[in-house]
């Protein structure tokens, strides 16, 4: 970002040492100045030597040279200049400024930071650095020191609405929310009337919904508010806005009848298919408390507030009577205002509107339709709730059965009279049998009836076989059952159907990367990617996330540690890269009164690090690195290997080996040099830019550098921002304790392992990490104070008992639950063995004797049951064997199950 230089153009040039510089050279600097800034570097240069010659102790001339070989990509020797420059005039508020720039465009901000205050220091009065510092402020979230500097700023230039607005924004976000109100009104007083901020215009409708959005983040201030939007009715030019906003006060000051009506209002402006507004209108019908109200206005997706909460009868009553009297008359063809009472009635009503909306999306063809039925499935917990995702609640679920008996009588109609209800006049299109067939395949997904819905998918392929959304589904229900690889030819094949659809060539790409097919997963992706040059760097420059964490994965499944760290650093990279990016936008929407988005930009940017494309990558990041620091022969495993304690016969084959991986990765290296080679012949996608985006991603292709890191230092970093930014996650604390663990801070483990009980007290991976950390208690190095307090923490956590006793009595519970969670199961009879509660066979029949009632049964916790059945020992090999029988039995098309 190229910098604002009026405060050097400003200055007056020193000669150095206090002198200044004659008529002649100030003119040359000057131009130095202006070339800079017109991004005329080799002009700027041949300027500045010509100074240099004269003067080569020019302390300001140095340091402009300097900030121009920065951007010219000469980094080290624009650092050297400056800092000379620096060194030979260190009074020159103009060489601290451009010391600043130049930290700031090695995103040092907090180097840049007092770079800028030095400046001040000589010259407090200069504008363009303290608008500078400002936006440094800002972006470090320095909010005292933002107000300062905008204060100060205001002070120099009253006259300037970006200024009076920076401060104005900068009193909101340190709270100050009256100052931040004062300083608006000041600003609009000391405008004329009939001028455009006063009148009816997109930068004042903002404005005024600014100071409204302040005016309602001060407590109990809704009232006034509420009687601000109707000052600024006629300025206001997002009257949706203004409506909701309206409504929401309304709500808040308990003005249940006029909240109705303006959202009504809101309603009638378009917005029937806003289910927040409808779960607002109901709020409002039942006059409900405001913490209900925010919580139903944070539920996604179609959920509302009868699926949030459990409601009475009779207030079931008002509300559909509210629905069939008001809404549904007023907008008929909304598909909000008929599927929103149907969560509201049961028995025949309920089963009267379920067929009439499966047989409309039946013969509409709609393939969310099975997604949109299993939001009627809701089991109440806590008070509140959830829709039931485990097949043994689905299967239970009455509405589940409802759903399954309607959609086989439909079945059986169409295929005896091609009609849905026998009593129907017209016969439906054939289109109408593929997608009832389609609809039952998906509801045995729900149940994890994987072979029946295959089953359902190959008639409707044989009745149809260009329907590409059933080979989707097929795919996802052959990877389920545990054959990657045949979901993959799967959906390939579906992709095959339509090249033109992004969608399934996008599953298609997914698949393969999880079927361990990088190579064919790379020429899929292609197909979408810019055709010259290399697809990777277009995935890169696309910051295709998805892509990058799938092949992150596929990488680490193949213990490819390198190539894995390579991939989540590349999404990390992208994250490092929308942080900075907020920095364009720092003076932009003060200058366009985008305001409110501003702060919402602001807020978004608080949380990136919480965003879950980040949290897989740094957990991804995090578990390598452990593996790493487990298994440090890892990297080791390229190195040439000792040859002197080989025999004649072992010393040939090893070199053999080693000169066939020499020679593989010379051809590999040779191809991708190849590849650049046409790419930059070809135009390469843009020039300079593109080879320096090119090298960024291809140094290092292989991750050794990343290999050569501090592996426990990196994991600790990596827990230290996931702890910070995402604590309501189980996995945040899982990696926190491992890493902990690992570098003996036996504190910071306790400390993981109770936020750990806290989220999740009956979840299997607390319970592996308690009986880990209890029975690792006697070996860890701690003082006698530490070793007390860790000893009775440890005990609260096991409940008082002895971690015998707490492991025998999970036990316990899990053989006389047949429901208890697979993965529960396979980690207590762990923790059995590892406290040699019992014997191994006897543990092992934890996880054996749990049969089909057991919650969370898939391929992949089969798998990783399997995993600890074999860690036993020869004393479980009769389980293991009984395991994987009973698992192949369950899955016949699962692979690479032994």
């Amino acid at each position: 970002m190229a910098p604002s230089n009026s405060a050097i153009v400003d200055a007056n040039p020193q000669a150095g040492q206090g002198r200044p510089l004659p008529k002649k050279e100030s003119d040359l600097f000057k131009n130095v100045v202006k070339h800079y800034e017109q991004k005329q570097y080799k002009k700027a240069i041949k300027q500045s030597d010509a100074i240099l010659k004269k003067y080569p102790n020019h302390g300001e001339t140095l340091a402009m040279k300097g900030l121009i070989l920065n951007s010219m990509s000469k980094r080290d020797d624009a650092h050297a200049l400056v800092k000379q420059g620096l060194m030979h005039d260190m009074r020159s508020h103009v060489c601290w400024h451009v010391y600043g720039l130049l930290h700031r465009s090695d995103r040092n901000y907090n180097e840049a930071i007092k770079a800028y205050k030095q400046a001040l220091r000589i010259d407090n009065d200069n504008l363009q650095i303290l608008r500078d510092l400002s936006m440094l402020q800002i972006q470090m979230r320095d909010l005292p020191g933002f107000v300062i500097t905008r204060h100060n700023i205001l002070n120099l230039k009253s006259n300037g609405k970006i200024n009076w607005l920076a401060f104005a924004l900068a009193k909101h976000l340190t709270g100050d929310l009256r100052g931040a109100i004062s300083v608006i009104d000041i600003y609009l007083e000391t405008l004329p009337e009939g001028c455009s901020e006063k009148s009816r215009g997109f930068e004042a409708s903002e404005l005024a919904l600014y100071r409204n959005r302040i005016l309602a983040e001060i407590p109990d201030n809704y009232e006034e508010a509420l009687d601000h939007l109707s000052e600024c009715q006629n300025v206001v030019v997002d009257q949706t806005s203004l409506f909701v906003s309206r409504a929401t006060y309304q709500y808040k000051l308990g003005q249940y009848t006029e909240a109705k009506k303006t959202i009504m209002d809101v309603f009638e402006r378009g917005l029937t298919e806003n289910y927040k507004i409808h779960s607002m209108y109901m709020c409002t019908i039942l006059e409900l408390d405001n913490d209900i109200l925010e919580d139903a206005l944070k539920l996604s997706g179609t959920r509302t507030l009868p699926t949030m909460i459990s409601l009475t009868d009779e207030q079931k009553k008002i509300l559909l009577d509210a629905y069939e009297t008001e809404i549904y008359p007023t907008y008929p063809k909304s598909t909000a205002a008929t599927r929103i009472p149907m969560n509201l009635v049961d028995g025949d009503r309920f089963r009267n509107s379920l067929d009439i909306f499966i047989r409309k999306g039946l013969v509409k063809g709609v393939p969310s339709l099975c997604r949109e039925l299993s939001s009627f499935l809701l089991l109440e917990k806590n008070g509140k709730y959830e829709i039931a995702t485990d097949p043994i609640d689905v299967k239970q679920h009455p509405k589940y059965k409802l759903i399954v008996d309607m959609v086989d009588e439909y079945l059986s109609t169409l295929q005896s009279s091609n009609k849905l209800l026998s009593e129907d006049q017209v016969e439906e299109p054939p289109s109408t049998e593929l997608w009832t067939l389609y609809l039952r395949a998906g509801l045995h997904e729900l149940g994890a009836e994987y072979n029946e819905g295959i089953a359902c998918l190959d008639k409707s392929l044989e009745h149809t076989p260009t329907a590409v959304d059933a080979y989707e589904l097929k795919a996802r229900l052959v990877k389920a059952a545990g054959d990657i690889k045949g979901a993959v030819e799967v959906i390939d094949h579906g992709r095959d159907l339509d090249r033109q659809d992004r969608y399934i060539n996008n599953q298609t790409t997914k698949y393969m990367l999880e079927a361990g097919m990088e190579d064919k997963a790379l020429d899929r992706i292609s197909m979408f990617t810019k055709h010259e040059g290399n697809p990777e760097v277009n995935l890169y420059e696309m910051q295709c996330s998805w892509y990058e964490l799938g092949l992150g994965a596929c990488f680490a499944g193949k213990k490819e540690w390198g190539k894995a760290l390579k991939k989540y650093s590349a999404v990390i990279k992208h994250f490092d890269d929308f942080h900075e990016d907020q920095f364009d936008f720092h003076s932009y929407c003060i200058r366009k009164v985008t305001l409110r988005a501003y702060t919402d930009v602001l807020k978004f940017e608080d949380n990136l690090w919480g965003e879950d494309y980040y949290f897989t990558a740094a957990a991804g990041t995090i578990r390598i690195y452990l593996n790493v620091h487990d298994d440090p022969s890892i990297l080791k495993e390229n190195e040439e290997p000792d040859y002197s304690t080989m025999t004649a016969a072992q010393k040939k084959k090893a070199k053999a080996i080693a000169r066939k991986k020499r020679v593989q990765a010379e051809k590999k290296e040779a191809e991708k040099k190849k590849k650049h080679k046409e790419s930059a012949e070809n135009g390469g996608g843009g020039g300079g830019q593109h080879d320096e985006k090119l090298s960024l991603i291809e140094e290092d292709p292989d991750g050794k550098e990343l290999l050569k890191a501090d592996p426990l230092e990196e994991a600790r970093k990596y827990s230290a921002i996931l702890s910070k930014h995402c604590p309501k996650r189980m996995c945040t604390w899982e990696l926190q304790y491992d890493v902990a663990i690992r570098r003996n801070k036996v504190l910071l483990a306790l400390q993981a392992l109770f936020r750990l009980k806290e989220l999740d007290s009956n979840s299997a991976e607390y319970i592996l990490r308690i009986v880990d950390f209890a029975v690792k208690i006697p070996s860890f190095q701690m003082s006698g104070a530490v070793k007390n307090v860790v000893t009775e923490e440890c005990s609260k956590l096991l409940g008082g008992k002895s971690v015998t006793d707490f492991v025998m009595e999970l036990a316990a519970q899990a053989r006389s639950n047949p429901s208890t969670p697979l993965p529960l199961r396979a980690v207590i009879a762990k923790s059995l063995v590892t406290t040699k509660s019992e014997s191994e066979a006897k543990a092992a029949s934890v996880i054996i004797d749990g049969g089909l009632d057991m919650r969370e049964l898939n391929v992949d916790s089969c798998r990783v049951a399997l995993g600890y059945l074999k860690g036993f020992g020869s004393d479980a090999s009769a389980s293991v064997e009984k395991w994987i029988l009973f698992v192949k039995e369950l899955y016949p098309l699962v692979k690479d199950f032994s």
